[in-house]
């Protein structure tokens, strides 16, 4: 008899845990944001937030209001959709809001990489250092060289004002990828005098051939990132990941030229605080992937939207041009390439308008917290909330600020002087008659902002400044219709389309 209530407490003690990890006992508690559980134990809304992320979010909006926690997966999620609220959140110590944890668990997943507790102040130094102020001088002057190599090293050949076509997608993707990473990891040394067109040809195959893997990669990306790959993906996502950290490895990269400072004293940083060579070969592959992720599938919307907009497209070009001449170059027949400089970055309002409109339109990141204790969040109506200790708290920018009406008017349409005052200062925008701080938040905030945002901005912009210099553009279907996006990819920074489109290109001289 005493055995069988033994064996009854036990069941019964296992059935109250699992209903517990369930979710079943879970109840809002005074001062804390609607709570919504969804109708599956456990699993709550996760099916569908995976289909439709920023769907979903925009009608749970409208049945809880602008904080609402709800059940993914087993965590509780509170999404803030109140921009006014945004720097409480991102300022919070991290004592309170960790961005940390998630942060691990993801770079661990997604390219083998366990972080000891120095790699973010690493990080943050190298990249204070080596991508802004003189540091980012230097690494644009080494991605002009790269795009020089890559883009315009045909130009000089006299070749003949013939079309030629490429899917738009891919073409910007591959181009910018491979300038960066010959910027940031280095390029092949000559072997012997004399030899410099060899090493770059080899330069030009070696990191065509990487791209070619990196985008495999990229397609898995998304699922791989939440753990939902099935057996066959997960395989090739395997088999990638030690390709990249065989290429990748300190010892290769420590045999090229003109290495980053960037790369090379963040290895330096690392080895110093005894982290394995093993560890320092993934980290590697952390550091491309945070670089080139993102860079690409921007530039692409940038172009097409400049291509579907022809106003857009003939003011940043007469800007360039503008800034080319003032610089003492000018693109014209038997002109050389010209050379573009951080100085001549920093004087294109329009351009620089452009490219944030275009990451107000398809940047996505999703900003998460892990609640380390009870944390108070007071609202712009003056509502103070309780966020619990145990759950996340998430920002998802894309809905609650670029996209949201009442801050961008016409928040669907592509407006590249959006971000610019006819005198060339940038805008303020306002909610409800009030001033806000985050308009647009493509690099996240906070202790999490991109390091490397100067950098990518830079790069990206470099690339469209030399496109419009020396070539015409045009789309082969000019009345086809702007891609859709992908929407497996909400919340992993920019978004990509379902679709390439096709363009031709041609010297303008």
């Amino acid at each position: 008899m005493v055995l069988w209530v033994i064996l009854l407490c036990a069941l019964v003690s296992s059935l109250l845990g699992g209903l517990y990890v369930l979710g079943v006992f879970r109840r809002r508690r005074p001062n804390e944001p609607p709570l919504d559980k969804g109708t599956v134990p456990w699993l709550g809304y996760l099916l569908e937030f995976q289909k439709d992320s920023s769907e979903f979010l925009k009608r749970m909006q409208r049945k809880h209001g602008d904080v609402f926690t709800v059940l993914i997966g087993g965590c509780y999620f509170t999404f803030v959709m109140d921009p006014f609220c945004f720097g409480t959140i991102v300022k919070a110590s991290r004592s309170k809001l960790d961005f940390r944890t998630n942060a691990t668990e993801l770079v661990l997943r997604v390219f083998g990489y366990q972080p000891i507790e120095a790699t973010h102040s690493i990080v943050h130094a190298s990249s204070t250092k080596h991508l802004m102020g003189d540091g980012l001088t230097v690494l644009t002057q080494a991605t002009m060289e790269s795009f020089r190599k890559l883009l315009l090293f045909n130009l000089s050949s006299g070749e003949k004002r013939v079309w030629q076509e490429e899917n738009l997608f891919h073409y910007c993707y591959n181009i910018i990828f491979r300038a960066g990473y010959l910027a940031l990891f280095g390029t092949e040394p000559p072997q012997g005098a004399g030899n410099k067109e060899k090493s770059e040809e080899q330069d030009r195959l070696h990191s065509n051939q990487l791209f070619q893997e990196f985008r495999k990669y990229d397609r898995l990306f998304p699922r791989l990132a939440i753990g939902l790959l099935p057996p066959k993906d997960k395989r090739e996502a395997e088999r990638l990941k030690r390709h990249f950290w065989n290429v990748l490895s300190v010892k290769k990269v420590w045999q090229k030229d003109n290495i980053s400072g960037w790369i090379s004293d963040q290895d330096q940083l690392l080895a110093e605080n005894s982290v394995p060579e093993y560890m320092r070969d993934r980290f590697m592959f952390m550091l491309l992937w945070a670089s080139q992720g993102n860079t690409g599938p921007t530039a692409f919307w940038l172009l097409l939207y400049l291509l579907k907009h022809p106003e857009a497209l003939q003011a940043v070009r007469d800007e360039v041009d503008k800034v080319s001449r003032e610089s003492g170059q000018e693109v014209k027949a038997g002109s050389p390439a010209i050379t573009v400089t951080r100085d001549m970055l920093n004087q294109t309002p329009l351009l620089d308008s452009a490219l944030e409109e275009t990451l107000r339109l398809v940047a996505a990141p999703m900003l998460v917290r892990a609640v380390l204790e009870d944390t108070c969040l007071r609202t712009s109506s003056g509502t103070e909330l309780t966020l619990r200790k145990g759950d996340k708290v998430a920002l998802f920018p894309h809905v609650s600020v670029q996209m949201n009406p009442e801050i961008h008017e016409e928040p669907h349409e592509f407006k590249y002087d959006r971000f610019v005052n006819p005198d060339g200062t940038r805008k303020d925008f306002y909610s409800n008659g009030k001033k806000l701080k985050f308009v647009n938040m493509p690099w996240g905030a906070g202790v999490s902002t991109c390091p490397g945002r100067f950098f990518a901005t830079a790069e990206m912009k470099l690339f469209v400044f030399l496109m419009l210099s020396h070539f015409d553009l045009q789309l082969v279907h000019e009345e086809e219709e702007i891609p859709a996006i992908d929407i497996s990819r909400w919340g992993f920074g920019t978004m990509q389309p379902v679709r390439d489109v096709r363009f031709r290109y041609r010297p303008r001289f």
